[in-house]
């Protein structure tokens, strides 16, 4: 299985909050964990990789959604009525 995506989370997740100690592990039954450091507790139950990379990307303080002026254009003409 790979782990790319589950690495990418956690450097995403590091760059977020500035922790550079948090740590991912991956168990014999292909299943992965996440740490705040080497040898602490686990902040979650084992996750397949789709869910872990959900539980990941909802942690910390999210990055604000870039919007350009053809998107907010865009937004204007599917929410205008006829």
């Amino acid at each position: 299985m790979r782990s790319t995506r589950a690495t990418s989370a956690i450097e995403r997740l590091k760059e977020r909050t500035g922790n550079r100690l948090y740590t991912m592990a991956r168990t014999g039954d292909e299943l992965f964990f996440l740490t705040e450091g080497p040898g602490l507790p686990p902040l979650c139950a084992p996750l397949e990789l789709d869910a872990f990379v959900a539980f990941v990307n909802g942690l910390g303080p999210q990055k604000a959604r870039r919007v350009s002026k053809l998107d907010v254009a865009f937004e204007k003409q599917l929410t205008k009525k006829p």
